[in-house]
Formats: structure tokens, sequence, C-alpha cells
């Protein structure tokens, strides 16, 4: 069985101490590539240079919706048109509406996050999308701007809000946290296995709230979404890898 763990933070500092050992136990569990997202310019840096070290990881550059300001934003997508060659995907990046409770906040989102899109799609780089209690919005937001290669991570809407991003060919990617998680849970059972992705978040969204998430987990998320849609798990494997190879490209893994 081969997984993808489509959205982790390996550069994040929890994984210091044991970085080697946690993606050994990643390949020992059938991982057989990570994509390495991140929040700002360090962990953009950091991603590329991790992945020289560890060749399991595919390096990606983000700017959390959280931490979006204009100089922000303009400093990162020159750091990707720089870097065009060594990214696999534009990400994380998007909306956080319970991180921006007034409408300037949430206007300064939306900006940033058209900016990305449309820096995307001129590269014909993959978006990873983080929309944390605005799932609808950001769906709209991609759909408005012709957004063509997405997958929205570990999202917390409706399937209702869902479906016009399958319909467009858009990608849903499932954390480990869908074993506790009836929201997820209900989003497997809509959705279509064509549409679905594996991803980890780690060190966040674990299958236990509050302890560390790792990239080994994302055979648990294959488990989950197979007794959730009754089919054996290799056949997950198999179309959720498919899905991300129509996604990110053959050599993703």
């Amino acid at each position: 069985m081969e997984i993808v763990d489509t959205h982790a933070h390996l550069a994040d500092a929890a994984f210091d101490p044991d970085r080697a050992a946690v993606l050994d136990r990643a390949r020992a569990a059938g991982v057989r590539a990570v994509i390495a997202v991140g929040e700002t310019l360090a962990d953009a840096e950091r991603n590329l240079a991790l992945a020289e070290r560890h060749p399991v990881l595919r390096p990606a550059a983000g700017l959390y919706p959280g931490r979006a300001d204009a100089a922000a934003a303009e400093a990162l997508a020159a750091f990707i048109r720089r870097r065009r060659d060594r990214l696999v995907a534009i990400g994380e990046v998007g909306l956080d509406f319970r991180l921006a409770a007034d409408t300037p906040a949430r206007e300064l989102q939306r900006r940033v996050f058209a900016a990305f899109i449309d820096l995307a799609l001129e590269l014909d780089l993959p978006l990873n999308v983080h929309s944390r209690s605005a799932g609808r919005h950001a769906v709209a937001m991609l759909l408005e701007r012709g957004a063509r290669r997405v997958q929205l991570h570990a999202f917390d809407g409706k399937a209702a809000s869902a479906l016009p991003a399958v319909e467009a060919g858009y990608f849903f990617s499932i954390p480990p946290s869908v074993v506790r998680s009836r929201q997820k849970q209900k989003l497997v059972r809509r959705l279509p296995l064509s549409a679905l992705l594996v991803e980890t978040d780690s060190p966040v969204l674990g299958p236990r709230q509050g302890e560390r998430n790792e990239p080994a987990n994302a055979a648990l998320v294959v488990a989950a979404v197979a007794e959730i849609k009754a089919v054996a798990p290799e056949a997950v494997a198999e179309a959720v890898l498919d899905n991300t190879r129509r996604l990110y490209g053959p050599g993703v893994a």
C-alpha cells in the first residue's frame, strides 16, 4: 500500500528532536511522500532545505491566513517565483474566519488569497487551501477566480458547501482526526472517493486530541475512509494515490 501525506508541517519545531525517526516511521507505514506545507517565508525556506536532506519530502510554500498582510504576501510570492522549479504547491493559503472576526480583517485575507489563486494559475501550481470557518467562502472565491488545481485541506464546512468544488474537480484531504470527528466522517460519507486525498496536518489533527501527530498516521486515514465507505483499504489507497497524482503530477510519488 502506497500513501502520500498531502499536508504536513515538517518544518515545525515539534519535529526538531526526531524528524528522521518520524520519517522512518512514515515510510514503514507505507507513506512514500509527504507534501511539506508552510505558514511563513521562513517555513518555505526550511522546507526546501529539509527536502534536500530528506528525499521523501515535497516542499511547498504558503502563508497562513492569520499571518496575512500585504508585505508578507509579496515577499512570499517573490520567493515562489524564484523557486518555482523546486516547489510542488502553493500552500497553505486561504481563509480563516475564526481568526478574523471583523470585516477589514476578512477583506485583507480575501485580497491575499486572491493574489495566491492568481499566482497559482500563472505558474500552474496546485493550491493547498486552508478554509477554517470559511469553507463556502473559500470555495466561492476559488470558483470565481477560475482556480484549476486545488486541494482543500481539513475542510470543516458542510458537505453541501463542498459539492460545487467536487464538481469543479477539486480535492478534499482527510486528516487522522476523522476517527473522532463526526463532521469529517459525514464529509467522507457524502463525497466520492474520486475527490478524496489523505493528509495528517502533522503535528496537529491526530487521532487523539492533544498528542503530536505524525505522517505515519496517514495509514489510519486510509483505514477510516475504508470503514466509512465499506470498501477495502487497498482500494482506498489506490484511489487516493491516483487522485494525488492527478493533482500534483505523476512525479509526486
